[in-house]
C-alpha cells in the first residue's frame, strides 16, 4: 500500500428531517447565500419553501441562480460569479444533484479570479480563494456532496473538463434519502451506474497490497447491485434510497483510492461523449464500462477480474479464471441493461463521425497512467466496441 494523506472536512447530516440543520450550517459560513438549483423540481417537492424558511429564520439574505443544466455549463458558472460579485455573496448553497453541486463549486472558486471562469476550469492554480459551500443532495450519483471535484462543460468548444480543488469540499452536506424519492427510474438507473463506475475506477488498480480498499470497493459494489434495482422499481423505498445515497458519498470521497491510486479510464472517455453529444453521464459510463473491461483484460491483470467475479458477483472460485472473468464482465453488462440503460452508443444517438477526435481528446487526459495505459487508438477501439 502506498503512502497517503487523508482528510474529509465535510460535516454530513444524514437521514430524515436533517434539513433542520441547514440554516445554522449556512449561517456559520456567511450572511448572504447564493442559492443554486436546477430546473425547479425542488419547488414541486416543497423543498424550496423549507429551505427559504430555514434561511429566513437565520436572517440570511438570498440571491438565486436557477436552471443549472444536467451537464453543467460554463455559462451558468459565469452567471453565478456575476451574481456573487453584484450582491456580495459570502456562501454558496447548492440544492440538487451533482450537476448543481459541481456548478456551485466552480462558482465559489471563480469569484476570486478576475478573468473568465473557463480559465479556472482549465487551470485551477488561478483560484486564490473559495467561498464556503453547503449542499443539500437530491440525487445519488456523483458524490459531489463530499468530494473536491467538479466537472463543467463548454459546448462551444466541445470540452467537458474536471477540476479538483481541496477547498471545493463542502463545509456541510444534508443527505436526506427522502429527497431522492421523486427521481425518475431512468435517472435512478443512471445514478447507480455512475456510483458503480466511481467504485470500479478505484477498484481496478495494479496495487495488490491495498487489501482493505479492495474489500471496501466490493462491499459498495454489492450494495449498488442489491439496491439499485429496488430503487428503480420502488422509488419511495427508504432503505434502498438511503443505501445508494451513502454509497454515492463513499464511492468518491477518496476513501477507496488512497494507498492504491490509479488514473481513471472510463470517465475521461465518457466526458468526451457528453461534451460532443450532451448525453446523460451515467448512461455513457454504463455503455463504455463492460467494453473497457473486455479491452483491457490481460493475462497479467486477470487476477483482478477473478477477484471481481468471485467477491462481487459470487461466481464459483473453482471455475476457470478466464471463465470467471468472462462471466463477470457479462454480468456487469446485463446488470446495466436490467436497469433499463441503453447498451450501445447508437441507442443514444452517437455514430462513428466523431469517434476519432473524441478518442484523441480523451487520450490527452492522462490515460497513459491508467490501470492499462491507453493511447488514442485504444480509446477508439473501445468506442467502436461500444457502438
Amino acid at each position: 500500500m502506498r503512502n497517503f494523506d487523508y482528510s474529509i472536512p465535510t460535516r454530513i447530516h444524514f437521514g430524515k428531517g436533517q434539513i433542520s440543520k441547514l440554516g445554522a450550517e449556512v449561517k456559520s459560513c456567511g450572511n448572504h447565500a447564493l442559492l443554486v438549483y436546477g430546473g425547479g423540481s425542488i419547488k414541486k417537492t416543497g423543498l424550496y419553501e423549507v429551505i427559504r424558511a430555514q434561511l429566513q429564520e437565520q436572517g440570511i439574505e438570498v440571491t438565486e441562480l436557477s436552471g443549472v443544466e444536467p451537464n453543467p455549463r460554463i455559462e451558468s458558472v459565469r452567471e453565478g460569479v456575476a451574481l456573487c460579485r453584484e450582491h456580495s455573496v459570502d456562501v454558496v448553497l447548492a440544492v440538487g444533484g451533482g450537476s448543481v453541486l459541481d456548478c456551485a463549486k466552480v462558482i465559489a472558486g471563480a469569484v476570486s479570479y478576475e478573468g473568465d471562469a473557463w480559465d479556472v476550469v482549465k487551470d485551477k492554480t488561478k483560484i486564490t480563494s473559495v467561498l464556503p459551500i453547503v449542499t443539500v443532495l437530491t440525487l445519488s450519483a456523483t458524490g459531489s456532496e463530499m468530494d473536491p471535484f467538479a466537472v463543467i462543460s463548454n459546448l462551444s468548444t466541445n470540452e467537458k473538463l474536471g477540476i479538483g480543488v481541496e477547498a471545493f469540499k463542502p463545509q456541510a452536506s444534508i443527505l436526506d434519502p427522502e429527497y431522492t424519492f421523486s427521481v425518475s427510474a431512468y435517472q435512478t438507473a443512471a445514478g447507480t451506474a455512475d456510483i458503480m463506475s466511481h467504485i470500479l475506477e478505484s477498484y481496478f488498480t495494479n496495487e495488490k497490497g491495498a487489501f482493505v480498499q479492495a474489500r471496501l470497493c466490493e462491499a459498495l459494489l454489492k450494495t449498488c447491485i442489491q439496491y439499485g434495482p429496488i430503487a428503480v422499481a420502488e422509488p419511495e423505498n427508504y432503505e434502498a434510497r438511503a443505501n445508494l445515497m451513502w454509497t454515492s458519498s463513499l464511492a468518491i470521497n477518496r476513501l477507496l483510492v488512497y494507498g492504491a491510486d490509479v488514473e481513471w479510464s472510463v470517465h475521461p472517455m465518457e466526458h468526451e461523449l457528453s461534451a460532443f453529444y450532451d448525453i446523460t453521464h451515467g448512461v455513457g459510463l454504463a455503455i463504455l464500462t463492460p467494453n473497457w473491461m473486455e479491452y483491457v483484460r490481460t493475462e497479467e491483470n486477470l487476477w483482478k477480474f477473478v477477484e471481481y467475479g468471485v467477491n462481487v458477483w459470487g461466481l464459483d472460485p473453482d471455475m476457470d479464471d478466464h471463465e470467471i472473468a468472462d462471466a463477470a464482465i457479462q454480468l456487469t453488462r446485463d446488470f446495466f441493461s436490467g436497469l433499463g440503460i441503453p447498451a450501445t452508443l447508437q441507442e443514444v444517438g452517437i455514430d462513428e463521425s466523431k469517434l476519432e477526435i473524441m478518442a484523441e481528446k480523451a487520450a490527452a487526459q492522462g490515460l497513459q497512467e491508467a490501470f492499462i495505459p491507453l493511447e488514442a487508438e485504444d480509446v477508439l477501439e473501445i468506442y467502436k466496441l461500444s457502438l
